[in-house]
């Protein structure tokens, strides 16, 4: 067991206790009466009197109610009865506060009167939610589970989908006043050491009382903090974590949240679903098109109508433009004050939405857009061209499979409109270029966030903008993996070993 931000190091619990103070005391009474006072004789801690071993030592189990498994703690209470003193059949606490923690991270310890050490028993339980269908990353064709807030449960998840003995698990605890466990998880021998090295640095670092899920964590080791790009990317689906570790990756799981962190991440991993994977590589390979193509769409259609109406008449066709000024006729407002009064409207509606209970919330969306947009062209507030292109953004944003990219799209889109208010399509080819600029200048833990683009990697086009079948899927991303960059040997390619019969 860990204490403090030091991850273990695979030692026995002996050796990792040997260096702590050994300070509880040989008195059972003098041991409860500093448990109570620590822990402020919360009402919580339970505190049951037992006898040990053939001489009937006095002993006593504490435990947090509903931290607890009861069956786990009446098995443990009936085998430490039996224990005779000459025995360690149960790992030891020697620390004061290695004990305090281990009770309330629903460990069961039990003192006995006369011994220096305590004894300490993985009891956790408690009611916990149980494993549902995802709620953020809905698939149609694919496993339908999805992380929970125990941690424990979602290690177990995933090593039923990575059956190895290579996928190791390193746990700490980070805050000061939570000590929240935090645990990453890679592949040995896939996962290149220095990101591993440089992940365990970076949360080493963290200094902070509280961590309360996983977005602590991402905002504490993030390399750009002011970037409108993230550069960790959050799931709370068990295919994606294995899928992630099998290339290379990390992952980083924090007790208390649902959503599993990965490292490093390029740009493109927010445009690519699980479900690709799933289907044939043309329909897949169409769809991912179709995001891209999407992605656009979220970014520049608004600012290339404003572009248009106010710099570039030209480039309308004759009909269309009249058509587009028929509308504008009675509208008061610039095109800029125009799509920003929709966006804005847009953003609120889609907010609420999500705020709302979720019956409720999607009437709301739905019946509030479609009843404003009408209002509003009727009050001659907006042109009907303009609730179109507002749509179809709206529309386009919901192709994005990660939330997370999404809103930034989202922001980013705002900025682009008023680069375009001003001096048309030029605004919006020097922005453009800006973010280009900025995207490849980011890394994440030191990978290049636009690869395998920029730098151009040919090997690993295979599953970028398309996805290649499956059975020529041969290398992992070459920048992650350095070690064990194939997925696949000669021998493996030629088959399975069944019998014709």
């Amino acid at each position: 067991m860990s204490i403090g931000n030091g991850f273990k190091e695979n030692k026995p619990i002996d050796e990792d206790v040997s260096t702590k103070k050994h300070d509880i005391h040989l008195q059972l009474a003098v041991n409860l009466d500093e448990i109570r006072e620590k822990l402020g004789n919360s009402s919580d801690i339970i505190i049951r009197q037992i006898e040990c071993g053939s001489s009937r030592i006095p002993a006593a189990v504490v435990y947090v109610n509903g931290l607890v498994d009861n069956e786990m703690v009446d098995d443990f209470v009936m085998r430490s009865k039996e224990l005779e003193l000459s025995s360690h059949t149960e790992k030891t606490i020697m620390n004061s506060q290695q004990l305090r923690l281990s009770i309330l991270s629903g460990d069961t310890i039990i003192l006995i009167d006369g011994w220096a050490e305590a004894l300490c028993g993985n009891t956790k339980g408690g009611q916990v939610r149980q494993v549902t269908e995802a709620s953020t990353q809905v698939v149609i064709r694919g496993p339908k589970e999805s992380f929970t807030e125990a941690i424990g449960t979602n290690i177990a998840l995933i090593r039923r989908k990575i059956k190895n003995d290579n996928l190791w698990v390193d746990t700490m605890q980070i805050g000061k006043v939570t000590q929240t466990d935090v645990s990453i998880m890679y592949i040995k021998g896939i996962t290149n050491d220095k990101i591993v090295r440089e992940v365990k640095k970076r949360l080493n670092n963290i200094q902070t009382d509280s961590v309360l899920e996983s977005g602590y964590i991402e905002q504490f080791i993030e390399e750009n903090s002011y970037s409108l790009f993230p550069t960790l990317y959050n799931t709370e689906r068990p295919d994606i974590v294995a899928g992630n570790l099998l290339e290379g990756r990390l992952a980083i799981l924090v007790d208390g949240t649902p959503f599993v962190l990965i490292a490093p991440v390029s740009f493109f991993m927010y445009f690519q679903s699980v479900e690709d994977y799933y289907q044939r590589f043309i329909v897949s390979s169409m769809i991912r098109l179709l995001r891209y193509i999407a992605l656009l769409i979220s970014l520049f259609g608004p600012s290339v109508y404003i572009a248009s109406i106010t710099f570039h008449q030209e480039m309308i066709p004759t009909q269309l433009l009249i058509s587009l000024a028929a509308q504008r006729e009675g509208v008061p407002f610039p095109a800029l004050i125009e799509a920003l009064i929709m966006e804005f409207t847009f953003e609120i509606l889609r907010e609420a939405g999500v705020r709302m209970p979720r019956a409720i919330g999607q009437a709301v969306s739905i019946v509030g857009a479609l009843v404003l947009g009408q209002a509003a062209v009727q009050a001659g507030i907006v042109s009907p061209a303009m609730v179109i292109v507002v749509s179809i953004t709206g529309i386009s944003s919901f192709t994005t499979p990660a939330f997370s990219m999404a809103l930034s799209v989202r922001a980013i889109r705002f900025l682009i409109m008023l680069s375009a208010a001003v001096i048309g399509f030029y605004g919006i080819a020097i922005l453009s270029i800006i973010l280009i600029a900025h995207m490849c200048s980011l890394r994440s833990f030191g990978f290049p966030y636009m690869s395998p683009l920029a730098p151009f990697i040919l090997e690993d086009q295979q599953d970028t903008l398309i996805r290649f079948p499956m059975k020529h899927l041969f290398t992992r991303p070459r920048l992650i993996s350095q070690k064990n960059t194939n997925r696949m040997g000669k021998d493996e390619l030629q088959g399975g070993d069944f019998n014709e019969s």
